[in-house]
């Protein structure tokens, strides 16, 4: 699941900073994101490229504000997210990137920039802010944070499994 919403996340994005369509993109990690969803507009599809796209096409009702990605489906878009007030950003930075600075501020969540002023792609995640991406960059990233988990979670449930399956002498 965590590589298709890869893919999907690298078409989106890929076609969004061809066209310098600025987008903003929160992937919710453990902690939770509940209390910006709640600002934004309930959409609870599956993260397609497509849907992403037609999400950030500008002067749309939904393309102000962020997405935010909870369990692998799109949660909400045109959500609200606190902006840093960090005299360190760079004054070049917009209030995309303020804002998902603002919310590695206080959460886990992996947020994705595309500019539409340069069409660059930036990520901000726990206390970095990785500006003007490659391609490749970009999605060995994502990988690194999404898909490892997984591998990891599997990997954790087998053992458990095999340790609540095994029977260890006596009698039941």
């Amino acid at each position: 699941m965590s590589e298709r919403l890869v893919t999907e996340l690298d078409k989106a994005v890929q076609y969004m900073a061809k066209r310098k369509i600025g987008a903003l993109i929160s992937i919710e990690q453990q902690g939770l994101l509940d209390e910006y969803a709640a600002t934004g507009i309930r959409i609870g599809g599956e993260v397609t490229n497509q849907l992403l796209i037609n999400i950030f096409i500008p002067n749309t009702p939904l393309h102000d504000g962020a997405v935010i990605i909870q369990d692998y489906k799109i949660a909400t878009a045109a959500s609200y997210l606190p902006l840093s007030e960090s005299s360190f950003i760079p004054k070049e930075l917009g209030t995309r990137h303020r804002a998902a600075i603002g919310l590695c501020e206080v959460s886990d969540a992996i947020t994705i920039i595309v500019s539409e002023e340069t069409g660059g792609v930036s990520i901000a995640h726990k206390t970095s802010l990785l500006r003007e991406m490659s391609r490749d960059d970009f999605v060995a990233y994502l990988t690194d944070q999404l898909v490892v988990e997984e591998e990891e979670e599997k990997t954790t449930n087998f053992i458990q499994d095999f340790f609540d399956n095994t029977k260890w002498g006596g009698s039941e």
